[in-house]
């Protein structure tokens, strides 16, 4: 049974750090790119950052590059998402995923940690 679960989300200042976890079973997880998505109330579901199966390459949104870093760890089966800077607007679930292709689509989804910044 595929699972995908986060953790790590809580409360935080403006300014503050986070590191968020996703922890994979019933999977291939070194064979897939793994993704973290966020979404805010009222807007559209974001991609922050993603990485290949390998971790060699690594993509960002511009809104959170120089603050946010994705890591993989394939002999825990865990990815992570350490967050440094964090904003106001950083607010939302965070979502991991996964992918087989690394221009597809996500093939399976975690059920989200919510993340909140504020004074």
């Amino acid at each position: 049974q595929v699972q995908l679960v986060e953790s790590g989300g809580g409360l935080v200042q403006p300014g503050g750090s986070l590191r968020l976890s996703c922890a994979a079973s019933g999977f291939s997880f070194n064979t897939y790119a793994m993704n973290w998505y966020r979404q805010a109330l009222g807007k559209e579901r974001e991609l922050v950052a993603r990485i290949s199966n390998s971790g060699r390459t690594t993509n960002y949104a511009d809104s959170v590059k120089g603050r946010f870093t994705i890591s993989r760890d394939n002999a825990k089966n865990t990815m992570y998402l350490q967050m440094d800077d964090l904003k106001p607007e950083d607010t939302a679930v965070y979502v991991c995923s996964a992918q087989r292709l690394w221009l597809g689509r996500a093939d399976y989804w975690g059920q989200g940690t919510q993340v909140t910044v504020s004074s």
